[in-house]
């Protein structure tokens, strides 16, 4: 017998395992007082309504029965959910919390990686609100089978070459919208220059975000010294072309489906430069056959490996923001050692 179906609301697990962080747990904190009965409430509005993710499903989505529904785990942002149904299987992320902005970003960002045609992304379907009683969205997505391991790396690092040599922008860098890096916004204003697109709307936003939630006023100033030798550190990207970046690509978004074939998921989708998709490479495990792949495809340019440790501490930055100071001894001594040779 089919399990009893289950409305979206019944989901409301939160996964211990960080959706872009696989190198440390994250730790969920227990609900406040106030946030236990504002849930309560919002779930028991929506099960008087009509489920909006059923209604999809059941309508445009071609299904006349669902057949099982079960959570999917391995995210603390959002809840996932497996639906099958007489016309398929669906995969649905909500979350109680956020509007449906970040999962029309998220659905952009699939949507343009799915235009290329070079590597499997799972194709958003629907996007909406929850319910009009609370600020929760979902977003509906093919569910694709996913096999038991990462798969072939080289064949991974071939297409996701081929994904940043097809695709380019004539507005220069950003993205038709922002979104996030985790659960950090993440700003996407089209800039001509990718030097002041990286200055501006990746390290420096990071570093006021960390003065603001921290008060680190000594990793501030050195950051703003930093960004003030980025032409210096730069020098050797004379025409940098703006490409399509996964932009948050660790070993947690990359899966392979029931074919081995290689599958990215949970994109934070922008134009840069091509080198800044490794900046997540120290929790991504890509081997040698991985990066000789990729530039068989991409060559790599003069000054990569000067570069590397850039790129990567954005993304140290944003831990630094999501999980503390625990972080701040990375981003600290990728600061120094820069400063040190841009004298």
């Amino acid at each position: 017998m089919a399990d009893a179906v289950r409305p979206v609301s019944a989901f409301l697990t939160v996964s211990s395992r960080s959706p872009f962080f696989s190198c440390q747990p994250v730790v969920a904190r227990p609900s406040s007082r106030s946030f236990a009965p504002r849930i309560f409430a919002a779930r028991l509005r929506i099960m008087a309504e009509s489920d909006p993710v059923l209604d999809w499903i059941k309508g445009d989505g071609g299904a006349t029965k669902i057949l099982r529904s079960a959570p999917v785990g391995g995210g603390c942002i959002s809840t996932a959910t497996r639906y099958d149904t007489d016309a398929g299987s669906f995969f649905v992320k909500t979350n109680w919390d956020t509007g449906p902005a970040m999962f029309e970003a998220e659905a952009a960002g699939l949507n343009a990686m799915h235009a290329t045609g070079t590597i499997r992304v799972p194709k958003p379907l629907k996007v909406g609100p929850l319910s009009a009683y609370s600020r929760g969205s979902f977003i509906i997505m093919e569910y694709i089978e996913m096999g038991s391991s990462r798969g072939n790396q080289a064949e991974l690092g071939r297409q996701l070459a081929e994904m940043h040599k097809t695709s380019s922008s004539e507005k220069g860098f950003g993205f038709d919208v922002d979104n996030t890096i985790g659960s950090t916004p993440q700003k996407n204003p089209w800039t001509d220059d990718w030097i002041t697109f990286f200055r501006d709307h990746r390290l420096g936003f990071q570093l006021q975000l960390i003065k603001d939630q921290y008060g680190d006023n000594d990793l501030y100033v050195k950051g703003q010294r930093l960004m003030e030798r980025l032409p210096t550190l730069m020098k050797d990207l004379d025409n940098v072309r703006p490409c399509l970046l996964h932009g948050d690509l660790w070993s947690g978004n990359v899966a392979t489906d029931a074919k081995g074939s290689p599958v990215v998921l949970d994109p934070a989708c922008y134009y840069g430069h091509n080198e800044a998709e490794f900046g997540m490479s120290w929790c991504a495990g890509f081997g040698p056959s991985f990066y000789d792949a990729y530039f068989k495809v991409m060559p790599k340019q003069p000054g990569f490996e000067q570069r590397t440790e850039l790129y990567k501490l954005y993304h140290y930055l944003n831990h630094y923001n999501l999980f503390g100071s625990g972080y701040r001894g990375s981003c600290t001594s990728i600061i120094n050692s820069y400063l040190a040779v841009a004298r």
